[in-house]
């Protein structure tokens, strides 16, 4: 399981010129699923996504997880994040898992992190529009 976070002063995702999903403050977490993910990967990449401590304290140090400095995730399926991209110019997506699969684990991993701060969603296989204001710019991938 794959997840790129951006610190972010806000964000949103749009679907049909319609917010489905926006927050402040907090992290845009676009989320990959691949096939051989399971709710035990999900539950340790959202345990890593709530502690990551890349907000800064009042002495500007990355020490603050986002919970500790309030802020919201704002959670976007993303499967070309599983793309191979190693050979020729066009990415494959074979280890990318199958839509009912990556559905599942989206939904699981949202909500987990749902239990400790608020969430925000884009829409599972919807053509999405995302805008954010990265702030630093500030980007992790983080892989489990």
């Amino acid at each position: 399981m794959i997840a790129l976070i951006q610190r972010v002063t806000q964000a949103q995702v749009d679907v049909n010129g319609e917010a489905v999903g926006k927050i402040g403050k907090g992290l845009l977490v676009l989320l990959g699923v691949e096939k051989n993910d399971d709710r035990t990967k999900a539950d340790k990449l959202a345990e890593k996504v709530l502690h990551y401590r890349i907000f800064n304290d009042e002495n500007g140090k990355m020490n603050l997880n986002v919970q500790q400095a309030g802020g919201a995730l704002l959670v976007v399926s993303q499967f070309t994040l599983s793309a191979d991209t190693q050979k020729g110019l066009r990415p494959s997506f074979s280890k990318g898992a199958e839509p009912a699969l990556a559905n599942e684990l989206y939904n699981y991993f949202s909500q987990k992190c749902a239990e400790k701060i608020q969430v925000e969603n884009g829409r599972f296989a919807a053509d999405m529009q995302v805008s954010l204001i990265n702030d630093g710019p500030v980007t992790f991938w983080l892989n489990v």
